[in-house]
């Protein structure tokens, strides 16, 4: 199955570059470019790629951390592979906030890049080792200061604001009302989540979200 693909850069030799490397892999095609992140979210949203190759720094306008975060809520079923040069903790966490599948350095080799590409397709997780080396590092640290880990980076902002909405027993169209989103958007959050908490059922995620102190009853 050919990986649909968008490259979001505002450096067009740069688009030009990743544009050729990943067109000349089989498996691989580009379908759309874009030079900073309102455009990246209105091609993914139009051609609606499988993965986003995002970088983060595109000014002016919005960045691509803005953009991660906006496409995911819009259109969650869009995998998105952060590309940037910045090579530190405080942005890893702050892409996986938003949402984002993957984060690879930019001076990482091409077979990195091609291989992160096909790790995000195939429904898992990519991490840059310095990245993945950060991110054990922070959650070593948390297990030693006794907190709890187990919600740790697991659910977005936006996934954690459905499963309140599904532990109190609203349904997927009454959730797409209140959040005034497609009843399609929140059953592919619903279906994230439940593969993030490895959870099959209701009842599991209205426990889940009583252990976790997400329900406000007031």
């Amino acid at each position: 199955m050919t990986v649909r693909l968008l490259i979001a850069d505002d450096h067009a030799i740069v688009r030009s570059g990743l544009s050729m490397l990943i067109g000349s892999q089989g498996d691989m095609e580009v379908i759309g470019t874009a030079a900073d992140g309102k455009e990246a979210v209105e091609k993914a949203l139009e051609l609606r790629p499988d993965i986003v190759l995002m970088d983060l720094s595109m000014p002016p306008g919005e960045n691509g951390l803005t953009a991660t975060s906006r496409l995911k809520e819009a259109a969650p079923e869009i995998d998105i592979l952060v590309l940037t040069m910045h090579d530190d903790e405080e942005y890893l966490f702050r892409v996986l906030q938003a949402g984002a599948s993957g984060y690879i350095l930019k001076s990482a080799p091409d077979l990195d890049l091609l291989s992160a590409i096909r790790t995000v397709h195939a429904g898992a997780a990519y991490l840059h080792p310095t990245a993945t080396k950060s991110l054990i590092s922070e959650f070593l640290q948390r297990v030693q200061k006794g907190q709890d880990v187990e919600h740790f980076q697991v659910l977005t902002d936006r996934e954690q604001e459905i499963l309140q909405w599904i532990a109190k027993g609203y349904s997927n169209k009454e959730i797409a009302e209140q959040l005034i989103v497609s009843v399609k958007t929140v059953e592919t959050h619903k279906a994230k989540i439940m593969e993030k908490l490895q959870m099959k059922t209701r009842p599991e995620l209205v426990r889940y979200a009583l252990k976790k102190g997400l329900l406000d009853f007031e």
